[in-house]
């Protein structure tokens, strides 16, 4: 986590840090629950239902020693307090948006749009924000350039990733300036949201393409090489016009979802469509304004 001081490695402020106990129950859960997926995909149902009720147990243990419904938080609230039960499925139904609107309000409010988390929170950090329709925060947060920030590492003229947020200040001890697990998952969140390049099935034999314009940004392109062959996606922005040239290889098939624009009206190659396509293999030229 981001300390409070240039030179600490580990901050020393309550506020800043998440129970170890949380974070080691929150994976054990989640753990659990990838337990009984392998265990129903080996057919082994008694196995299954063994480690599913564990991982009940674990989830009710869990909220009743961390979860505070009347604030809204888990533990201290810290961000990755609140980011790891969303990521794993731990919060209850009913307290999903209270629970999400208190890491938005810590990120605003507390870090003033920059990341709060060290590398466990970090992991899910983005994909959380935007799978509960806050693309546009994690934009914010990629894009600020003053500490605590990925943009603060490349201008202090960083060439790969640090250990820590303040590599540059703190105690060269735990200091690594190659240790790009601390990009948590802002290289998943480029290809899946920005680009809108994500598997729906292993392998991409089935693709979700749903790209988030979000922010002042203009233009994206990636490229992916699935099994499949090469996966691709570019788009700019210019006005009310959203400009989408995408590629889609053999033997797949992918659900394209279209940003909408004032006038909702989209064309592929020329042909007014609507805003969720299903389309083979083949290179496709969308246009939303």
């Amino acid at each position: 986590v981001p300390p409070e001081e240039a030179s600490l490695i580990h901050s020393k402020d309550p506020a800043r840090q998440t129970d170890k106990t949380l974070l080691a129950t929150s994976y054990f859960y989640y753990d659990l629950c990838l337990m009984e997926k392998y265990a129903a995909q080996l057919g082994k149902t008694d196995d299954a239902a063994r480690w599913k009720k564990l991982a009940e147990s674990f989830k009710a243990a869990f909220n009743e020693k961390f979860l505070d419904r009347e604030k809204g938080q888990y533990s201290n609230g810290t961000q990755t307090s609140c980011v790891l039960p969303l990521a794993f499925g731990l919060v209850p139904d009913d307290m999903k948006e209270k629970v999400f609107s208190k890491l938005v309000a810590n990120i605003e409010n507390v870090t003033r749009g920059h990341i709060g988390t060290g590398l466990i929170g970090g992991q899910y950090l983005n994909r959380v924000l935007s799978a509960n329709g806050r693309a546009d925060l994690c934009y914010t947060i990629a894009a600020q350039k003053d500490y605590p920030s990925w943009g603060y590492m490349a201008e202090q003229g960083a060439t790969t990733i640090w250990e820590l947020w303040n590599g540059n200040t703190a105690d060269p001890t735990m200091n690594s300036g190659n240790h790009v697990m601390l990009v948590g998952d802002l290289v998943v969140w480029f290809y899946e949201y920005a680009a809108g390049i994500a598997p729906a099935s292993p392998g991409f034999k089935t693709i979700k393409m749903q790209p988030h314009p979000v922010g002042d940004l203009k233009f994206v392109k990636a490229t992916h090489n699935s099994p499949y062959g090469k996966i691709s996606s570019e788009w700019h922005r210019d006005g009310n016009k959203f400009d989408w040239q995408i590629e889609i290889p053999a033997n797949t098939t992918a659900t394209v979802i279209v940003p909408t624009g004032k006038t909702g009206r989209i064309t592929c190659d020329g042909k007014t469509v609507s805003a969720t396509l299903e389309l083979g293999s083949g290179k496709y030229h969308l246009i939303s304004e």
